[in-house]
This record gives C-alpha cells, structure tokens and sequence, in this order.
C-alpha cells in the first residue's frame, strides 16, 4: 500500500485555528464501520450511539507547556528549545530551533535565570539532550515559562491553555494533545456513567513523531517513534470484564487504541502493562480489543488516517474524509469529530 493512497485534498480554511465553545458543541460525523454509512451529528448527541454496558477508554496524559524560549550564555542569541522526552532526573530531549546554536556544550538561561540548561548530547535524529537546573520544582518553573507546543498548522494564539488540554488530564507528560477527548465535558462524562457507561484510563504520553510525515512510498517501510504508556491493573480489568458481558470497548483517540493494542499484541491479552510502543497500524492490521473509535480528522498522508483506515475500511474512510471536506467540517487538532462504531 502506498502512502500517497492516503492524500486528500484539504481547503486551509477548512483547518480549525481555535476550539469551539462549549467543547462538546463540535460536528460529529458518525460513521458504521462495516457498512460505511455516514450520518452527521454532533458530539453531545454521543450517548444515544452507546450502550449501558459498553466501556469508554480514554488516555489521561497531560500536555507540558513544553516550548520555552532560552538566551544563549555566549552571544545572547535566542533559542527555542521544544521538550520531547523526559529521560531522567533534570535530563530532556529536545528539539531546537535554530539548531546550530545549540551545539554540545552550549548553555542557556530561560526567564531571566529562572533554569538553566546546558547541552549534554545531539542524537542521530538531530534532537539535543538537555541537562537542567532550576531551583525548586522543575515543572513549577517550567509552568512558568513554559508555552503549549501547539501544533504547526495553528497559527492563532491560544487564549486558555486548558483549551488544550482534556477535562480529565492528569499525568504530565505529552508533547501534544490526545486531541479526540478535547470534545468531553465533566458534564457529558458523568451523563454517560449515569447511562451504565464505564470509563476507564490508559496514560499514553504523545511525542511529536505524530505530527512526522510518512517520508516513504511503501507505508511498510515508515518506522514508527515510540512513546511510553501505561495501562493499569483497574483498566484492565474493566476490559475483561466488558468483553465478557457482552459490551463494547470504544477507544476515545488512537493514543488509546494504540496502548490497548499494543498490551494485547505483547501479552497475548488485556492485563497490566508498561512500556514503550512503536505499533503501526495501517490496513491489514488485525484488531483484537477494539469496537468503536472516537477520533478527529487527520492529516493527508498520516499514520493516524492509515490506523482509522485499518479500523474502519480504507474505502469507507476515505469516503468520510471526502465527504467532511464537502461538508466543511472543522479538521485535525480543534476540529470536529468521528465515531466509528
């Protein structure tokens, strides 16, 4: 399968550059897996498309305020230094812009001397290692100085950094959003348990390689960057227990359906489980936890359109995107929805 089977055509207009009020206000395009058929909705009309019994995973990362902004000790030149991974203590890799100013040795200062960081190390990807210090908390300080790492398609400034992040976030450690739970509210989460709904959370912690393009021609040729996740012993036996009841477990975002089908692909089932994951799933893969999918639009090209492709029917799917773009639905980060169930 080619990656260019995966393009689009995509008006820029049609790319949303702020979240809608309230969150769950939002387009939905609902779509049956098998036969294709689309029906257009919106998010808070969710509940009357799920069943007392089924189960809701959703991932719980927490976006860092990961761009920060640093003067070089030496000359005073600026620096945009972008977090992508915690490695241990103090220590972070990074990406930074203009790298060349950011060779190993190099020291800088953020916020008038608030941290400090020196370059310990450039990986073979070109991403620089980061020793930091700073006095007291280092994610206190990072709040501080920190701005969301807002994806490169939106250009408007964000107002309310909570916008970017969901209603149930809690562990730090994304470098961007797991943007298909941005559609929840408090509100709609306890409708749906009030419904006989459980909701149970994985922690898949995003790394910016979901933004990489797919740079080569075979999509089985593309290596997938990896990210840490989690899935707890009460998620876990959630998932059983759903399985065996006769209910469905319905995946909010690919974050979520990649952890549930990584622990099922490692350990031959749903149990307890950490670790790091590169899965790709493209079409032809084989699904083994997996009934429904929440998720926004994508971009041409992406892994994340190849995984809902898998999911739902590269025909299908492409016809979904076909028809959103004549629709006008809002795409990627802050836009609309899909449910494919």
């Amino acid at each position: 399968m080619k990656t260019a089977d995966f393009y689009y055509d995509l008006p820029e207009e049609l790319i949303a550059q702020t979240p809608v009020e309230p969150r769950d206000s939002s387009r939905m395009l609902v779509m049956n897996k098998i036969t294709g058929e689309l029906s257009h909705e919106h998010f808070y009309d969710i509940l009357d498309h799920l069943h007392e019994g089924d189960c809701l995973i959703l991932n719980d990362s927490r976006v860092l305020p990961a761009r920060i902004y640093g003067i070089k000790d030496e000359t005073g030149a600026n620096v945009e230094f972008l977090l992508l991974r915690h490695i241990e203590e103090k220590r972070w890799e990074a990406l930074a812009k203009p790298g060349k100013k950011a060779k190993p040795g190099a020291s800088f200062s953020f916020g008038e001397g608030l941290m400090r960081c020196t370059v310990a190390d450039v990986t073979e990807e070109g991403n620089r290692i980061l020793d930091f210090e700073c006095d007291g908390s280092f994610y206190e300080t990072l709040d501080k100085l920190g701005q969301m790492p807002l994806p490169p398609y939106i250009h408007e400034k964000l107002k309310d950094r909570e916008r970017y992040q969901t209603v149930y976030s809690r562990e730090l450690g994304s470098a961007a959003a797991p943007t298909a739970g941005l559609h929840f509210t408090k509100e709609l989460l306890e409708k749906a348990k009030q419904k006989g709904i459980k909701i149970g959370f994985v922690t898949l912690h995003v790394g910016l390689g979901t933004f990489r393009p797919v740079k080569v021609d075979d999509v089985t040729n593309h290596h997938m960057h990896s990210e840490h996740y989690e899935l707890p012993q009460e998620t876990a036996d959630l998932i059983n227990k759903t399985k065996a009841n006769g209910g469905r477990v319905i995946s909010v975002g690919t974050t979520s359906c990649r952890t549930l089908e990584t622990v099922a692909a490692r350990e031959g089932c749903i149990k307890v489980s950490e670790g790091w994951t590169d899965i790709f799933i493209y079409p032809g893969f084989e699904f083994k936890v997996l009934d429904g999918l929440i998720t926004n639009f994508h971009l041409p090209e992406s892994t994340l359109i190849m995984l809902v492709s898998a999911f739902a029917g590269f025909d299908n799917v492409m016809n979904a995107y076909k028809t959103a773009v004549q629709e006008k639905y809002r795409f990627f980060s802050f836009g609309d929805s899909m449910l494919i169930i």
